[in-house]
């Protein structure tokens, strides 16, 4: 299997630093203006692209990815549309990854057969599905990678050696590490442990190990980078987001308070190697 992720992860190791992995939600706070900033996103720094798929009931996301989610619903997106926006990116960037990122029900309501010969089609390079465990695999997991398509999978605080295994298998692209128990946006408190659990996992894999949750400012992405293959930051975006909207709507200033925000997260990981 062929994605554009190894070589962007290759690319990122070659200049010294981890990679850094951007979540935008699809559709927000409209489909016009978040199209806008996922074209924005590589030039702003972005190295790889988590696009989120709303969902109604996001059980692992915290308040700001959730209200994200809520406003992309209420401007009327659907999986289709954003299965357009890949596409539409794809004209303009052939090279950044685009992994989608969500839950499934969204991805059974559309059918799994369908859903992924149109991400393969329009650009996609994998997915990440939260509420599906190893368990589950022959719902969406082994299909996607048929497709031609990674399929990234969590691994958290409480998956211990017994279970890193079974999370491994079937894995591709990069390994996602939760950084905290809890949902998204928190507060990560333990910083060497973060250290502790990816040096763990890499020594049962040879995939790149992302850390995600709680990454909100480039001195975070610069000391979470350190041990780390990529950093992955999507409560500040989407709160970024939040803070530039008039009563709800987009103004001229929201799809540059992404980019300022990621140039700045761009810097830190540029910084991550040389603190360590």
């Amino acid at each position: 299997m062929t994605t554009r992720i190894p070589a962007r992860f290759s690319k990122c190791a070659a200049e010294g630093r981890p990679a850094l992995v951007t979540y935008t939600m699809a559709g927000d706070p409209d489909l016009a203006t978040a199209q806008a900033i996922l074209n924005a996103l590589p030039a702003a720094g972005a190295d790889i692209i988590e696009l989120g798929m709303p969902f109604s009931d996001p059980m692992a996301d915290g308040p700001g990815v959730q209200a994200a989610g809520q406003r992309a619903l209420a401007a009327g997106q659907t999986m289709k549309k954003t299965l357009g926006m890949v596409e539409a990116f794809r004209k303009l960037d052939n090279a950044t990854p685009v992994v989608l990122m969500g839950y499934y029900n969204p991805i059974y309501i559309f059918g799994v057969d369908a859903f992924l010969a149109a991400a393969k089609a329009a650009g996609v390079d994998g997915l990440i599905v939260v509420d599906l465990p190893p368990e589950e695999d022959e719902e969406l997991c082994l299909p996607a990678l048929r497709a031609g398509l990674n399929f990234i999978r969590l691994a958290t605080p409480t998956t211990d050696d017994a279970r890193l295994p079974a999370v491994l298998n079937n894995t591709s692209g990069f390994v996602y590490y939760v950084s905290m128990n809890g949902i998204t946006g928190g507060t990560i408190k333990a910083t060497a442990a973060v250290g502790t659990a990816v040096q763990r996992i890499k020594g049962h894999t040879d995939l790149p190990v992302v850390v995600g949750f709680g990454i909100k400012t480039a001195d975070d992405a610069a000391t979470f980078g350190r041990d780390s293959d990529g950093i992955a930051v999507g409560t500040a975006i989407c709160n970024a987001v939040l803070g530039s909207l008039d009563q709800g709507k987009a103004t001229a200033g929201t799809v540059g308070a992404v980019t300022t925000l990621v140039a700045g997260l761009a810097g830190g990981v540029k910084r991550a190697k040389a603190a360590a």
